[in-house]
């Protein structure tokens, strides 16, 4: 897979520029990712998916976002949507996924809609922010809180994409090209077997990738397309100091000592956050795949691993931006695009600052809300 999406990158990479201006993926680009599998990464085999391990994930979506930041995050809102149809009735899954290789999926997991349960339906009303993809998805989703005469419960409901207003919105510093435009629908059935609760409902579907907690899945997507970002600029500014000679200056960038420095250290900790998320992937790979269960204590590193390796791509990406000069700023660089692009990954609320408090309390042995794990 990763030598697939490798061959499509110096395509994806000359449509960069079209992709930003029109504020989302080719039509093109979109089929190229389909049908090579992209949207498929977290589906089961069962149902025609790709059901891959989570560190192919990471490599899939660091090489898309390394190309371009919004393509490395439409394929990553779309491989984890796809988690979904491993948490549906096998029936339901088999309509909405096993129907064609080629179907999208995406959406939004915050609860910002209501839905009230009717015979077997849910009466859905609302509006999600943040729907990345939107405009290619052949199916959507959305958090609701349904009525229960009690406290709310949170589940997600599934729907066709037809029968959703997409609400153009998406007008944004960064990730230009994701179209993550705002989504509504009013007074839409949906069948309760099309709606799944993330904190409490188990997988249907067997297997390893499963035993994985969905946000922690989610957070290394995430982390994964933010190390792209970061792989790309550091690329980018090793390419500029050779070539680059400051005004009034008699040596280029690659020249300077300070240069040298800022870039080593820039190398060295992306590197080492990659490590680190790594290493944490694949122990808790090896716990699915041995107790089919991943414990607390390693959900919590996988999150702290994928903050941290956002965190570190996002100061690596500011190094590069600085070391360019006055050549960042201008619209044809691709420093100033990763500069952009990678503070808004840093926005989301899986690797938002408050994810290293989560972390630490329970590496401190507190008592801890666990369900976003």
């Amino acid at each position: 897979m990763t030598e697939r999406v490798r061959a499509l990158a110096p395509d994806i990479r000359a449509q960069a520029d079209q992709i930003e201006r029109d504020r989302r993926l080719p039509p093109d680009v979109v089929r190229a990712l389909a049908r090579i599998g992209v949207f498929r990464l977290c589906v089961p085999r069962i149902l025609g998916g790709e059901e891959a391990e989570p560190a192919t994930l990471l490599a899939v979506l660091e090489e898309l976002a390394s190309a371009d930041g919004s393509t490395g995050w439409c394929a990553m809102i779309g491989a984890t949507s796809g988690l979904v149809s491993a948490y549906l009735p096998e029936s339901e899954a088999r309509a909405i996924y096993g129907a064609s290789p080629d179907v999208i999926s995406g959406g939004v997991f915050a609860p910002t809609a209501r839905a009230e349960l009717q015979s077997g339906h849910y009466r859905v009303s609302g509006r999600w922010r943040f729907a990345s993809g939107c405009q290619h998805c052949d199916w959507l989703m959305g958090g609701c809180l349904v009525s229960t005469g009690g406290a709310p419960q949170a589940r997600m409901v599934l729907f066709p994409a037809t029968d959703a207003e997409i609400i153009d919105t998406w007008t944004v510093s960064g990730l230009r090209g994701t179209g993550s435009h705002d989504i509504a629908v009013r007074d839409l059935r949906v069948p309760a077997t099309r709606s799944v609760s993330l904190t409490h409902d188990r997988p249907v579907a067997a297997g390893a990738l499963y035993a994985f907690p969905l946000f922690g899945l989610l957070a290394i997507g995430i982390a994964a397309v933010a190390l792209g970002i970061a792989r790309r600029a550091l690329d980018e500014i090793v390419a500029l100091a050779g070539a680059k000679t400051p005004t009034a200056g008699r040596r280029t960038l690659a020249e300077r000592s300070t240069v040298q420095a800022q870039l080593a250290e820039a190398e060295a900790a992306v590197g080492a956050a990659r490590a680190f998320l790594l290493e944490v992937v694949g122990s808790a790979w090896a716990a699915a795949c041995v107790r089919g269960a991943i414990e607390v204590p390693l959900r919590a590193r996988l999150r702290l691993a994928a903050t941290n390796a956002t965190v570190a791509s996002a100061r690596a990406v500011d190094v590069a931006y600085t070391l360019g000069g006055g050549t960042s700023v201008y619209a044809e660089s691709p420093l100033q695009r990763a500069f952009r692009d990678i503070h808004v990954v840093t926005q989301h609320m899986m690797v938002a600052p408050a994810t290293w408090e989560l972390a630490g309390r329970i590496l401190l042995g507190l008592e801890t809300d666990t369900t976003t794990l």
